[in-house]
This record gives C-alpha cells, structure tokens and sequence, in this order.
C-alpha cells in the first residue's frame, strides 16, 4: 500500500496530513506535481507541465490496494477500475457504484461553460473537510490488512 497525492492542486493541510498518517504507519507517501510546485516530500514526483501528465504518471504508479487523493474525477475512475481506492482533499471517498454519475455530471458542467453559462465552483475550504479528510484517511489504512503494524 502506498499513498499517492495528485499534489498540483491539493491544500497544503491534506498534503501535511498525508505525510503525517505515512509516518504513523509506515506507509510510503508519493506526491506528484508539475515543475510549477515546490513539494517536499521523501517521494517526490516531478512532471513537465503538459495538460494530464501529473495524471498519468499517478494511474501508472497506481496498483490495487493504493490510495490516491485527488480533485480530478476522471483519474479518479481510472484508479478505481485499478483496485484502488481515491479520496478527495474533502475526504469525500469516489466509489465505483457513483463514479459514471459524476463523469456525467462533470460532461454536462462542462457543456454549459462551452455555452457561455456559468456553474458552481467548489465551496470554500472548512476545518471540517480537514477533520473529513483524516477520519477517512486514516479509517481506509486501518482497514487495509496488507498494511504495516502502525500505532
């Protein structure tokens, strides 16, 4: 198991809580950004700046039992059809059985910005997506039976 973070565009305090919940339990925290981002982090991944490219380089060091954390829906339904599991920062879980709803609902958004309408765009960040973020965090590696001995 490992954690891999789509750090382009992750709030510092889910990159800091990823870290944190690695070194809890022995877990291997791999972040992956283009060269416009300064990360630190023992496993750093650094990418051009090409449109996806973060993205591939994560579903490519992706594999079942993983878990990934991400904004961006459709990586987000490539490593679930991988046997992994995905989080938002929010620590909203993408689950399988809702994914094709979202990637819709995603279509639909899109194609009325294309049209010149105008959608929501994310609520602002709240101590309580924080507190979300860990509880679910830290509730998949408990759970996870191939993980090491932590705390």
């Amino acid at each position: 198991m490992k954690i891999l973070v789509d750090a382009d565009a992750c709030p510092k305090p889910v990159l800091a809580l990823c870290m944190t919940m690695g070194r809890r339990y022995g877990i291997p925290v791999w972040t992956v950004a283009s060269f416009n981002h300064t990360i630190e982090s023992d496993h750093h991944i650094q990418v051009g700046g090409d449109p996806q490219e973060a993205d591939i380089r994560i579903l490519n060091s992706t594999e079942a039992g993983d878990v990934v954390i991400t904004h961006d829906w459709g990586l987000a339904a490539m490593v679930l059809a991988k046997g992994a599991r995905c989080f938002s920062p929010t620590g909203r879980e993408f689950r399988a059985d809702r994914i094709d709803f979202m990637l819709e609902e995603r279509e639909i958004k899109a194609k009325i910005r294309r049209g010149g309408g105008r959608t929501k765009g994310p609520k602002k960040r709240t101590p309580e997506d924080d507190r979300r973020f860990e509880a679910s965090l830290e509730g998949v590696i408990q759970k996870n039976p191939s993980r090491p001995s932590g705390p």
